[in-house]
């Protein structure tokens, strides 16, 4: 648990129990990893910053507002952190419904050290790749905002695979100036292929 997309993420510990926040903080601080821990949902919701990189590991049951209530509401509020629920014999349906609220991964107590190091592990590598693709999608976006109107058609059917026969006789224009359009979309979305081009296209379509 040593690469730079775990030492540059941080663990939020949400437990009411201090003598397993103590030991969950020494467990992941012993592989190099930052940790905060919190007593309550409301205590994490209160410090935590929008943005930061890494995941929560959490505990069902605690009094006020519960892991699962604390997932709902970061859900509801549209903050995508996962999570590693810690659950205690008898909760698994509960965990099951924290997964279905964004929980990547659930651990039973009493349980083992790596397994859980595991389940942070796999959390913080999905949320930096999440990161990575939400800040791709931004790219791509301010790329399409510089393209004409007609240019969006032209994308829109070359990416469907259109030839530029086929284009120029639906936008009733030549082929020469669907080839200078064409060459105009793949300059200004920064595409080196016609594979890149379909590959964003595609991206921007499953994020709209």
């Amino acid at each position: 648990m040593t690469d730079s997309s775990l030492t540059k993420a941080t663990v939020f510990v949400v437990d009411d129990d201090q003598a397993m926040r103590n030991s969950l903080k020494w467990l992941i601080e012993s592989v190099g990893v930052a940790v905060e821990s919190f007593s309550s949902a409301d205590d994490f919701l209160v410090q935590y910053q929008l943005g930061c990189a890494g995941c929560l590991v959490l505990d069902v049951r605690m009094p006020g507002m519960s892991g699962l209530e604390l997932l709902e509401h970061l859900a509801e509020r549209n903050v995508h952190i996962p999570a590693v629920i810690i659950t205690g014999h008898g909760d698994v349906p509960m965990a099951v419904r924290a997964m279905k609220s964004g929980a990547i991964d659930f651990i039973e107590k009493p349980f083992n050290d790596e397994a859980l190091l595991d389940a942070i592990r796999r959390a913080i590598v999905f949320e930096e790749q999440q990161r990575s693709l939400h800040s791709e999608h931004v790219q791509i976006q301010e790329r399409l905002s510089h393209l004409t109107p007609r240019e969006h058609e032209v994308m829109a059917m070359v990416t469907e695979g259109k030839s530029n026969k086929e284009i120029a006789n639906t936008l009733g224009v030549s082929a020469k100036t669907i080839e200078a359009h064409r060459a105009r979309v793949m300059e200004k979305m920064q595409a080196g292929s016609l594979a890149e081009l379909v590959r964003m296209a595609l991206a921007t379509n499953g994020n709209d």
